[in-house]
């Protein structure tokens, strides 16, 4: 996995900009730690920083193909395909001919002998700039399913790109300032496509090419979800999920580094670490790694999401499938540790986070780097599934808003991101009114069997909405902890085939046995324990030490006594109320948000120099 960045303008010689464009690069530095490159010419320049996975010594970038002395085009890359090597062999018949074993130039090439069609036969994760020198024109690609991100900004006489929006900000032509729908974005939870929160920036959209030309700028979509009739009776369906599951795997363990699985105990994570041992069996033992907090199996106290500590069950999965696992232990202190809050808020670029889950998720990937440099992980099967528990809760299914707002509403002790917030801003904003303008353009949006009805056309809603707006906040949130360190996680339940064929089963099959995941728990039931195969779904960990929001708590009162960035947001008497209220025996993670997210907002506006146009 890589960082990229880069700039194109038709009314300048960006030749003379190698600074500039440095600089941009010198942000992505986290996410490429082995190699750095540019390239330059008269309206384009291209930076790149290199994880290198396959091809080591060959894969260097920017990219370039040349012929008769001139280049065609330019490449600058991030990401992995996985069919590559199957694209590569068509093209050697075709005529081509390679210098390298990476899947970056089968990427280069496949654009000069397939043009801007290419980009539907690729099978993987990525966001990439290929710029074509014959009509200086620019191509920005994003992978199907958003794993990896892709940003740009609008310029007058061009476009400005990053693999995350520092190395935008980098550049002088854009511009620090959030207007009130960038906070409202922050606030609301919804992930809007194409949204960035800074004015002007923008996102890739999942399935999107964006081309820029001297006329300007186009859009498109190379894939999207469909709806269409699914033929196959449930033993066919349970055994073509399981075909596909095991080429998935197979598939996402090339690698030329050492490679790893992200283990927590549930049905996802477990699922991927029993095929990989699988798939890696007389060649090696599958490494993996866990999460876990001091004293938390021992002292743990069940809530609104959380049944059981992953603990018990990691050990079940270890034994069965003979992995050489490790426990990443936290405590605190780790999680309060003002550098590490620091090194997330610079991950995100935002304050998007959700406090510990992502500081620990962070620390968990920071220790795995130094043993491995890519991981599998068990994320989206939920979205892909039903996993989630407001899947199969009649009133969040029933609401007239996003199904995770209307569960998060009935949680007990649930504070909210905005809590914190002055009445006459919050008015201002109108979350609410924003959250709702985001559902209907959503649900305008969803594909349609004609004559679909009742509770399957109520499903296919749901499953949509987390396929494209709540999973983008969960793959967004593992690519920027990863890449803060280092780590390439791959995620293959975000396989296109596999998300297109489940989206398209009947609510009633993937729900046939009365479980969550039921599609799932049956074709992998046979390399899995019994007591993960029972499991009900459990989110990632979150701390429960009350110690942790005595922490923030005094770290929210320090902020107080001084004059805080965020002063002119706030209301001091909610803050202090908040304040005042008592820290029970077990902290739980609805009760700290608004913690958090205050904490979290004072140091994006203190660090990043935002400037709100409210």
């Amino acid at each position: 996995m890589c960082g990229i960045s880069g700039w194109v303008d038709y009314g300048r010689d960006l030749r003379e900009e190698r600074q500039t464009v440095q600089a941009m690069t010198d942000t992505m530095a986290c996410r490429g730690p082995d190699a750095e490159g540019a390239w330059l010419a008269p309206h384009v320049a291209f930076g790149h920083r290199r994880l290198a996975v396959i091809d080591i010594e060959g894969g260097r970038q920017p990219m370039t193909a040349e012929a008769d002395g001139g280049v065609l085009a330019a490449l600058t890359y991030s990401g992995e395909v996985y069919n590559f090597q199957e694209l590569r062999d068509e093209l050697v018949r075709l005529g081509h001919a390679f210098r390298t074993r990476s899947d970056t130039e089968v990427v280069l090439r496949a654009y000069l002998e397939w043009g801007d069609d290419f980009v539907s036969r690729l099978n993987g994760m990525y966001a990439f700039a290929i710029w074509d020198t014959r009509r200086e024109e620019l191509l920005l690609v994003r992978d199907r399913m958003g794993i990896k991100p892709l940003y740009y900004y609008p310029t007058p006489d061009g476009v400005l790109f990053g693999s995350e929006p520092k190395a935008i900000l980098a550049n002088p032509l854009a511009e620090r300032v959030v207007d009130a729908d960038g906070l409202r974005e922050i606030l609301a939870f919804v992930k809007t496509p194409e949204i960035a929160v800074f004015r002007g920036m923008h996102e890739v959209r999942p399935g999107q090419v964006v081309k820029v030309r001297r006329e300007g700028l186009s859009k498109s979509r190379y894939w999207q979800l469909e709806a269409r009739e699914h033929t196959d009776d449930l033993p066919t369906t349970i055994r073509t999920i399981r075909e596909l599951l095991d080429d998935i795997v197979t598939r996402q363990l090339i690698s030329d580094v050492p490679l790893c699985t992200l283990l927590s105990g549930g049905l996802d994570s477990s699922v991927v670490t029993a095929l990989a041992a699988r798939a890696l069996r007389g060649r090696g033992t599958v490494r993996s790694f866990s999460v876990d907090f001091s004293g938390y199996a021992e002292n743990f106290q069940p809530d609104d999401m959380r049944d059981t500590p992953d603990t018990p069950y990691v050990r079940d999965v270890v034994r069965h499938v003979g992995s050489d696992h490790t426990d990443i232990v936290l405590d605190s202190a780790d999680l309060m540790d003002p550098a590490v809050r620091a090194a997330v808020l610079r991950a995100r670029d935002l304050p998007l986070g959700i406090g510990d889950m992502d500081i620990s998720l962070y620390l968990l990937f920071k220790a795995i780097r130094e043993r491995s440099t890519v991981a599998l992980s068990g994320e989206s099967a939920d979205e892909v599934f039903g996993g989630y528990r407001w899947f199969h809760d009649p009133a969040a299914v029933g609401a007239h808003t996003f199904p995770w707002l209307a569960a998060a509403q009935t949680q007990t002790g649930l504070s909210t991101r905005g809590e914190f917030l002055n009445e006459e801003l919050l008015h201002k904003l109108d979350v609410p009114a924003y959250r709702a303008d985001s559902y209907q353009r959503a649900l305008a949006e969803v594909p349609r069997v004609p004559g679909e009805t009742g509770l399957q056309r109520r499903m296919r809603e749901i499953s949509y909405l987390h396929l494209t707006r709540f999973v983008q906040v969960l793959l967004d949130r593992k690519d920027r902890m990863s890449m803060a360190v280092g780590l390439e996680v791959r995620v293959p339940f975000c396989d296109h085939r596999l998300v297109d064929y489940v989206f398209n089963a009947p609510w009633a099959m993937k729900t046939f046995d009365g479980h969550e995941k039921s599609l799932l728990r049956a074709a992998t039931a046979d390399v899995l324990p019994q007591s993960v195969v029972e499991r009900r779904k459990v989110p990632y960990p979150s701390t429960q030490d009350p110690a942790y929001e005595h922490a923030l708590r005094a770290a929210v009162a320090d902020l107080l006594s001084g004059e805080p960035a965020i002063g002119c947001l706030i209301d001091t008497a909610k803050v202090r109320s908040i304040l005042a209220q008592p820290v029970g025996a077990v902290s739980l993670q609805g009760s700290r948000t608004a913690l958090e997210g205050l904490l979290q907002v004072n140091a994006w506006l203190d660090a990043y120099g935002v400037r709100l146009a409210l």
